[in-house]
């Protein structure tokens, strides 16, 4: 008897889940405090007027990015949990059509007819609502929601990435506040997305640039209206 031979691989799509919300909630994080540290500055304000508006900035942010990526992915996943019902009741009232509509699905991939039913009668004799699951809705165990994850990975990743902005007010003196926050942020971004695009396979040059392109943006046009203000008051 032939023994299968299984060659186990560990691709980069497993990561997806918790990648896309750790890479978004970092540089959200450094993106956003850092433009409230500089406008705040560039308006003139004191070192702890500074401070307390990056921590107010650190805390709102963190819960924003929890909230909101909580509701859109428990949206995302009431839509799976409301497909995969669907499908139970299907499967349980027309098991014929549904081995069928399978079956065409592997054909329209470019698999014999007869073959393709065998196939579909196999996988649906082991499980008929995962194969129906993974092959005609799209959904499977590396893709599915999960809110919880994705809450708390934006929460936590974007007060690490606030932080890097807060402690150089800290420890910066007044006068070179945004110059320096400036700079080590843009610097942090440029990390990020090398370290994002590595993690995920994509190119790390490109992914850096653009993420530092619209940081860059954010402090100048934030640095803008502060002293805009900071000139009128």
């Amino acid at each position: 008897m032939t023994r299968l031979r299984i060659h186990r691989e560990s691709h980069l799509v497993q990561r997806i889940g918790w990648l896309r919300a750790a890479v978004l909630g970092a540089n959200d994080g450094v993106v956003s405090t850092a433009s409230l540290i500089v406008g705040v500055a560039a308006a003139q304000a004191t070192r702890s007027e500074v401070l307390i508006a990056g921590v107010a900035g650190l805390v709102a942010g963190a819960m924003s990015m929890a909230a909101g990526e909580y509701v859109s992915v428990s949206s995302q996943s009431d839509t799976e949990k409301a497909d995969l019902a669907r499908e139970r009741k299907e499967l349980s009232e027309q098991i014929e059509l549904e081995r069928e509509e399978l079956a065409h699905i592997y054909v329209e991939r470019g698999v014999d007819l007869d073959l393709a039913r065998q196939v579909a009668s196999q996988l649906m004799e082991k499980d008929a609502l995962t194969a129906h699951a993974r092959d005609e809705l799209g959904i499977s165990e590396i893709a599915s929601a999960r809110p919880v994850q994705a809450a708390l990975t934006s929460a936590a990743t974007f007060a690490a990435g606030a932080a890097l902005p807060l402690l150089i007010v800290g420890i910066a003196p007044r006068n070179a506040i945004i110059p320096i926050v400036s700079a080590a942020s843009l610097g942090c971004l440029a990390l990020l997305g090398a370290i994002g695009a590595k993690a995920g396979g994509a190119g790390v040059l490109r992914a850096a640039v653009r993420v530092t392109f619209w940081g860059a943006l954010a402090l100048a046009l934030t640095a803008g209206v502060g002293k805009i203000f900071g000139l009128a008051v």
